[in-house]
């Protein structure tokens, strides 16, 4: 009895594999007759169209599954459009085709596969020639302007005419052929790219006639600007408004900026330079390395002392550099550039020589007029600082606080009654000639 168990449990077993595999064989082999018919063939296209098609497709035998359209370059799939098939029919829809950068008129191959429920398939190719759209212009959007490239040659567009000497914005081209797209080149990681809105930073010298030039096949546009300069020094951007330039100065040199539009309208700053009648502007300060910051947003040079590649601070002997922090103050005017007590904004004071520093505060253009609460300290930030046991002043105008005067201790305050006239200008200097910790204050008026 036993024995006879053990075949019957043999041939159940064996009759389980046989028929596993054969369906498994049978399921590798798949059934079915998916067929495609396209109704729509085209002849050519552009690169950016978006492809409609429209095909019948159907199998005798079993439920469809999927129809996928392919585009490739070469042997590269760029794009693809999947459409659930689940019954036989027509089925329409569109495969878009890449706008790509530096890739001429070319062949692709448009693929259809079709498959049913077993996965098997089949699948139509069609030679796809390509070609890149004939853009009849493109616009360039700015702010407030919407100027026009005309084409100047094959993929070259360009725009030549009085122009303001930065223009920033960003290209569109008009949709082209039957299944064209509106296509937008913006200012990507310091280059053009295609589907970005961001401002493409044209710029020139001057507000002047030049021409702005951009190329649809290498996305090469031009011009970008033509260096800022000081003393020969190029200003580096550190981002739209201000750019910089570390430079050594000496006492009674003059200072040359180039390629900045209209400097002659800028603020300069009367502790660091002397502008003249003629324009000629000289510097003030001690021979040094000086970091200068033009701020085109206030439209003025924003200096500050160095010592190597960083930035000065006050050294045990007197020498280095003074800054203020605090409010009532900014430059080139406080109404819209006031420092507070926001120490990225500290102001560093002009270093004149014997360890001297000075800065000149004027009513209502550099301080308001009755009130300012500033300190002077050793670096550009928290840390070292003056307060009272280590600076005082004889001035019947401007008082030192102790903490209980109306002022932190080290803050300066104007006196009761007192007021900085509207556009009355005093010269403050923080004088160390005698020791860090026996500073003096010496204000006058200008």
């Amino acid at each position: 009895m036993k024995q006879l168990t053990k075949y019957l449990y043999s041939i159940l077993v064996f009759h389980t594999l046989f028929y596993s595999c054969k369906t498994e064989k049978e399921y590798e082999y798949q059934i079915g007759n998916p067929t495609i018919s396209v109704k729509n063939e085209v002849a050519s296209a552009l690169f950016g169209d978006s492809l409609a098609f429209d095909v019948d497709v159907m199998d005798s035998e079993i439920p469809l599954s999927t129809l996928k359209v392919q585009l490739f370059f070469t042997d590269d799939m760029v794009s693809e459009t999947t459409i659930r098939t689940k019954d036989n029919g027509n089925y329409k829809g569109k495969i878009f085709i890449p706008y790509l950068k530096d890739i001429p008129k070319g062949r692709a191959t448009l693929r259809y596969v079709l498959q049913n429920i077993s996965q098997k398939t089949t699948v139509k190719e069609i030679d796809l020639p390509l070609a890149r759209p004939d853009f009849p212009y493109l616009d360039l959007i700015t702010s407030n302007t919407t100027y026009k490239l005309l084409k100047v040659a094959e993929n070259k567009y360009a725009l030549t005419q009085n122009l303001p000497h930065a223009v920033k914005g960003y290209l569109k081209a008009p949709k082209v052929g039957p299944y064209g797209n509106e296509m937008i080149f913006g200012w990507v990681n310091n280059e053009v790219q295609l589907g970005s809105n961001a401002e493409i930073p044209f710029s020139f010298s001057s507000s002047t006639t030049y021409t702005i030039e951009f190329n649809t096949l290498t996305y090469e546009a031009a011009p970008f600007i033509i260096a800022y300069a000081v003393n020969g020094s190029i200003f580096n951007r550190l981002n739209d408004n201000q750019y910089s330039a570390d430079i050594n100065l000496n006492k009674g040199q003059e200072v040359k900026v180039d390629g900045i539009e209209n400097f002659d309208e800028w603020w300069i700053d009367p502790d660091y330079f002397t502008k003249d009648q003629s324009g000629k502007i000289t510097s003030n300060v001690i021979n040094g390395k000086y970091r200068i910051i033009a701020d085109f947003n206030h439209k003025y040079l924003n200096v500050e002392a160095m010592n190597g590649n960083s930035l000065a601070t006050l050294n045990a002997d007197g020498t280095g550099a003074v800054w203020i922090i605090g409010d009532g103050i900014g430059k080139p005017r406080v109404s819209n550039n006031h420092v507070g007590w926001n120490t990225d904004k500290a102001l560093c004071m002009a270093p004149i020589g014997n360890k001297q520093y000075q800065i000149t505060i004027t009513g209502n253009v550099t301080v308001y007029t009755d009130y300012i609460n500033i300190k002077f300290f050793h670096q550009k930030g928290w840390g070292g600082e003056f307060k009272h046991e280590q600076i005082s002043t004889d001035s019947d105008f401007i008082f030192v606080g102790n903490g209980t005067n109306g002022r932190d201790s080290g803050n300066l305050g104007l006196l009761s009654g007192k007021l900085i006239n509207q556009d009355e200008s005093y010269i403050l200097i923080v004088d160390l000639s005698t020791g860090n910790d026996k500073a003096k204050l010496l204000v006058t008026k200008k």
